[in-house]
């Protein structure tokens, strides 16, 4: 006797009926076309847009409350008739544009959560504020200006060059605490200038910045502007102009601290300044390189899909990218979502993996505040870590639910997937990785001790084993030398704050450590700096346990 598999029916979603006479709901807007060959714009609430045919805009116009499908028709005219008004109708009711009385009221909220892992709140709403500063937008809306501009970074850059070991020696080294706080102060000032710039720029065009506040950035605090009104407008070269607006910014900021350090060079200024300003140089063009890249939604990105004209880029591209590898693992047959684009699957993958490589810079960033955190670090770390375990597995059950409904075999779809869960084990456990121990060094009258945290791994620590001496600066660690570990008995030092954070002035400060007590053929010529001790090699599965998630059990 033979079985019949049956396949799974499809859950469609019930729609409530509709009403006799449709209105749309409260936060809905219909747009005109912002100029000639301009789109309508269906806007929902504050920052979604969607683009619509002109039949259908004034579909949506008619749906006021007073008009049956009958009417509707009517009004359109030919070729509308009752039955297509009504299809148009399920269209916008299926997309919650139209009113229900059984669907909560979309509430303005400060807080919102932007995967992978945004987090953003809004402080003001500031379309009325950044109006006010068209004319200023209109002056500088000149070619003069942007010769300017081109001059000004060219010469930031420029004075870089010329001043390239002045700048090495202020990325190795570290600040003095004031020095710190000034270069973070004047950062943040020009991110939020960064921002402005964005709703500035998109003011002069007409649009209304809807808006603007703080976030958490992958971890990193950061300021947000909502421009998404930019899609309003009918040229993407203005929507190219608002996504590079904030870049601009920043290449002005780089541009002036540059020719501001050589300035304070040939005035034979403070050493302390000069190296500030080209902390400030470097940082502002790395950072708006970074903006740049267009694998996350930041201002490349937005340029990127504002000059192709093709919105949600990224998404459609990694629905191209999990086809592709859904049709070479299981077979079947896919649709593209951009077929006039073939190099969207290639764009897609880079989307998928850069922001992996963002959060793991990002939690090295912040890996010793958390350590230090204790319970509290490991709670956040392992919420994280789950997270992200979360997203790659629901990646990983979309691309199974696309392959099945392109008709690819359920046998093949399940040999494959075990496949690749024996493959994942086998890496984990057959590659390996060279594992180190970090910390700092005091080098007291030429006794030279290793201090780590309590999150440090001491456990793995042999007698004998290689120690690489640097530098805690800034940006840049200088090579000060090499020893070897003496001991592994752990004894209790107090330990400078120098060695937790790349500052000077605060030696008095002291913190409660481990020491480990080091052989070094010649001192290192710092008192402090960083030391990595070499732990042999794990495999990349207790690699990737001892280096993110046992540091804040231990």
């Amino acid at each position: 006797m033979k079985l019949a598999l049956k396949r799974p029916e499809t859950v469609v979603p019930v729609l409530p009926p509709l009403p006799v006479r449709p209105v749309l709901a409260d936060e809905v807007l219909v747009h005109e076309p912002a100029g000639e060959g301009a789109p309508w714009i269906v806007q929902f609430g504050a920052g979604r847009y969607l683009r619509v045919g002109a039949g259908m805009a004034r579909l949506l116009r008619s749906a006021d409350g007073t008009n049956t499908a009958e009417d509707i028709a009517e009004r359109l005219g030919r070729p509308w008739t009752a039955e297509l008004v009504g299809e148009g109708l399920l269209r916008a009711q299926k997309m919650e544009l139209l009113q229900d009385a059984a669907r909560e009221p979309v509430r303005t909220r400060r807080f919102a959560f932007v995967p992978p892992l945004t987090f953003q709140y809004t402080v003001v709403r500031p379309d009325r504020f950044l109006a006010r500063l068209r004319p200023l937008a209109t002056r500088l809306a000149h070619r003069a200006w942007a010769v300017a501009l081109v001059a000004l970074m060219a010469g930031g850059l420029l004075s870089v060059a010329f001043q390239l070991p002045a700048a090495t020696d202020a990325l190795s080294s570290p600040l003095p605490v004031s020095a710190l706080i000034a270069l973070v102060a004047v950062t943040y000032v020009g991110t939020a200038l960064h921002e402005m710039a964005h709703g500035v720029v998109l003011s002069h065009y007409g649009g209304k910045p809807s808006r603007m506040g703080v976030m958490l950035f992958y971890l990193t605090p950061a300021f947000f502007c909502d421009v998404t009104d930019g899609w309003r407008l009918p040229n993407g070269a203005q929507r190219v102009r608002i996504a590079l607006a904030g870049i601009t910014v920043q290449a002005a900021i780089g541009g002036v601290a540059g020719l501001s350090s050589a300035g304070v060079a040939l005035a034979g200024g403070s050493d302390t300044v000069r190296g500030l300003l080209l902390l400030l140089t470097v940082t502002s063009f790395l950072s708006g390189f970074f903006n740049a890249v267009p694998f996350i939604k930041l201002d490349g990105y937005l340029a990127l899909m504002s000059h192709l004209d093709i919105s949600h880029l990224r998404d459609r591209s990694m629905t191209d990218t999990r086809r592709w590898f859904a049709k070479v693992l299981f077979g079947g047959r896919y649709e593209k979502t951009l077929p006039e684009v073939g190099w969207a699957p290639l764009f897609g993958l880079a989307c998928m993996v850069f922001p992996l490589y963002v959060l793991g810079t990002a939690f090295t960033l912040w890996r010793s505040m958390l350590e230090g955190m204790g319970l509290v670090g490991a709670v956040v770390v392992s919420l994280a870590l789950l997270a992200l375990l979360v997203r790659c597995c629901t990646g990983v059950l979309r691309l199974g639910v696309e392959a099945l409904a392109a008709g690819a075999a359920r046998w093949r779809i399940a040999v494959v997937s075990l496949a690749g869960l024996a493959a994942v084990a086998a890496l984990a456990a057959g590659v390996t990785l060279p594992y180190s121990v970090t910390g700092g060094f005091v080098n007291q009258n030429g006794r030279v001790v290793f201090v780590a945290t309590g999150a440090a791994d001491l456990d793995a620590v042999a007698p004998g084993a290689k120690v690489r001496l640097t530098g805690s600066g800034i940006v840049l660690h200088e090579e000060l030398g090499e020893a070897e570990v003496a001991s592994t008995r752990p004894t209790d030092v107090s330990a400078p704050f120098s060695l937790f954070a790349p500052v000077t002035g605060l030696d008095a400060m002291s913190l409660p450590a481990t020491g480990l007590p080091l052989r070094t053929a010649a001192p290192p010529s710092g008192t402090t700096g960083l030391a990595e001790i070499e732990a042999g090699r794990r495999s990349l599965g207790e690699w990737l346990y001892l280096r993110y998630l046992a540091p804040f059990w231990r």
